[in-house]
């Protein structure tokens, strides 16, 4: 393994992806939907709509199901970088896991969300 000035391995910065996601492509469009639909539901809520009303779910539902591919999409690239990593820095292929962990927790709470807003 290569050598710093000081005498350390020196650990690449990245280690390249393989194959990309079937989202990596329309990653930043599908967030736009997100993000409109986002708009769309709390402005209705903020005007005073009330959460049953179409205005409000259909936002949510839209919106939701995009982010939830998203969610899954990010987290297959990052248990993938797991792997990669592990043969180059354990320490980062540690840290990838941390993320994995986060994106599989902030799937099950937009889960919820979208099936409380939905359900009432």
């Amino acid at each position: 393994m290569p050598l710093d000035a000081q005498g350390r391995p020196l650990v690449p910065q990245r280690v390249p992806e393989l194959a990309p996601t079937p989202l990596q492509d329309a990653f930043i469009y599908i967030s736009i939907v997100v993000l409109v639909c986002g708009v769309v539901a709390i402005m209705a809520l903020e005007l005073g709509t009330p959460m049953s009303s179409l205005l409000v779910k259909i936002p949510v539902l839209v919106g939701g199901v995009a982010l939830l591919a998203v969610t899954v999409d990010a987290l297959a690239r990052v248990w993938r970088s797991v792997a990669a990593w592990r043969a180059v820095d354990a320490g980062r292929a540690a840290f990838r896991i941390v993320w994995a962990v986060v994106l599989a927790g902030s799937f099950m709470v937009i889960a919820a969300i979208m099936l409380f807003v939905l359900s009432a």
